[in-house]
């Protein structure tokens, strides 16, 4: 297969399947508070149906911590012609993209002509649209450690991999109210800058799009390696699946550290959106966040391959977190000024596109690591712990969100002449402080705890290969 041509290919899924999970957590919430549930008049119909679907979001995404693994096992147990991924990959991206269209609507105005009759169909939509997706995120990351052996070429993979999906997610910042406005304008007819929910619809249909199109050509371009490492598996049961993940103490480390960091990161992620509508009253100006994530995202990933070499990778995780606080100090000083802000902003998105590729590559030599400990491969459950921690840390994000929306009267048709001195604290407190506290820890974890080096893995894969010889 020409290396070429997986990476790219590989990529492409990556840009879409990172669209599709910035609009799922990050947009789907600003969604349900700002507009879904506004009634005719522009108000909000009733603060509870929030708290309701928040809460909903969350417990759905808590069970699924225990059906991640097992998507993952079935992953592993799969055998055809195209492989094991491919098949998941595919199947996953068509319902999830399906249902994602369909939760960005208020299934034809029943969110005010039977408030109860939609929430009902809203968790049957969105269990499927979670699960589906479930599916498709463990099969596209559990793919990177099948395509080499090798250390430093699932980096250069994973790097590429890593630009498309930075491009996905910033990319949605950047096309998020465009996308909305012009679609809004189309349909009914306005000239101003008025954002619908026709606009939303219009843009989770192009996200969609996106999803579906990149996960085709990950599957066409891809192809998985062959070797006699990657023969030592077995059916994995249910029972192994907890076997397999508790014996691999550099995974669980691992996982204790990155859920920290995914959840501090999201909900700041989440609410940058708030703070440019509701405290500096310039909603107009968040379209610059999304220029911002991409152009220093993708200096980030290309930076990736050379600051592993100089520092390894664990200072890099380390490192990464270290200018975040740095960040997190200067937002609290950054007011009404866009400049500061923007700069703030910053500093948060070049590290996590670090923080991100150096677990992810962790991860993925974990594969090894867990099969010298345990005597047999397991990809796909090993991949489960990176997209289910981002998802329990988006799902926990949701929640604390809502709350903190709510609690700074940051909903429904409120502006930012509504919010309090109170509001605003209350506000910060959720969106700085916490995770910043967060991050932190999650810093001190890894540098501790964690001594799956690049060297050491390249021990490891030495001695499955003399083992498996």
């Amino acid at each position: 297969m020409n290396k070429v041509k997986q990476s790219v290919t590989y990529a492409f899924g990556a840009f879409g399947h990172d669209a599709f999970y910035a609009a799922l957590t990050t947009y789907f919430i600003t969604f349900i508070t700002s507009q879904l549930l506004e009634g005719s008049d522009g108000k909000q119909i009733n603060g509870w149906m929030v708290g309701f679907i928040t809460t909903m979001i969350v417990i759905i995404r808590v069970i699924e911590i225990f059906f991640d693994p097992l998507i993952g096992a079935m992953i592993d147990n799969t055998k055809t012609k195209w492989g094991k991924f491919k098949p998941w990959i595919f199947g996953g991206a068509i319902v999830s993209s399906i249902t994602l269209i369909m939760i960005f609507s208020n299934f034809f105005g029943l969110t005010e002509s039977n408030p109860n009759l939609y929430l009902v169909l809203f968790a049957i939509v969105f269990i499927i649209a979670d699960f589906s997706y479930s599916a498709l995120d463990v099969a596209f990351w559990g793919l990177l450690p099948s395509l080499s052996l090798n250390s430093s070429d699932r980096t250069k993979i994973g790097t590429v991999a890593r630009f498309g999906s930075t491009l996905g997610s910033t990319g949605t910042a950047i096309v998020l109210v465009p996308i909305n406005i012009w679609i809004s304008r189309w349909l009914t007819g306005s000239t101003d800058d008025t954002q619908t929910r026709a606009g939303w619809l219009g843009f989770a249909i192009f996200i969609s799009a996106l999803s579906l199109i990149g996960a085709l050509l990950t599957c066409w371009g891809t192809q998985e390696g062959k070797s006699a490492i990657r023969k030592n598996v077995k059916k994995t049961s249910f029972k192994d699946i907890f076997q397999i993940l508790g014996r691999n103490d550099q995974l669980m480390w691992l996982a204790s550290s990155y859920f920290l960091f995914a959840l501090g990161f999201a909900i700041t992620n989440s609410m940058i959106v708030y703070y440019f509508r509701y405290v500096m009253d310039k909603p107009d100006e968040y379209s610059m966040v999304g220029v911002v994530e991409a152009v220093l995202g993708i200096v980030a990933v290309l930076m990736f391959p050379t600051l592993q070499n100089l520092i390894t990778r664990k200072w890099v995780y380390v490192s990464s977190i270290g200018v975040m606080v740095i960040g997190y100090i200067l937002y609290n000083f950054s007011g009404n000024n866009v400049g500061l802000t923007l700069v703030s902003t910053g500093l948060l998105y070049v590290a996590q596109p670090l923080v991100f590729l150096a677990t992810l590559m962790t991860i993925s030599d974990c594969v090894e690591y867990g099969q010298l400990r345990n005597g047999t491969r397991n990809e796909s459950v090993t991949l489960t712990i990176r997209p289910l921690l981002d998802k329990l840390g988006g799902a926990f994000s949701n929640g604390i969100v809502g709350i903190a929306a709510l609690g700074a009267g940051m909903t429904g048709a409120a502006t930012a002449a509504d919010i309090t001195a109170s509001g605003i604290l209350h506000f910060k407190v959720f969106m700085l402080y916490i995770p910043m506290v967060f991050v932190i820890v999650a810093a001190i974890i890894f540098a501790v705890k964690i001594t799956l080096t690049e060297r050491r893995h390249a021990e490891i894969v030495h001695e499955l290969e003399t083992k498996f010889a």
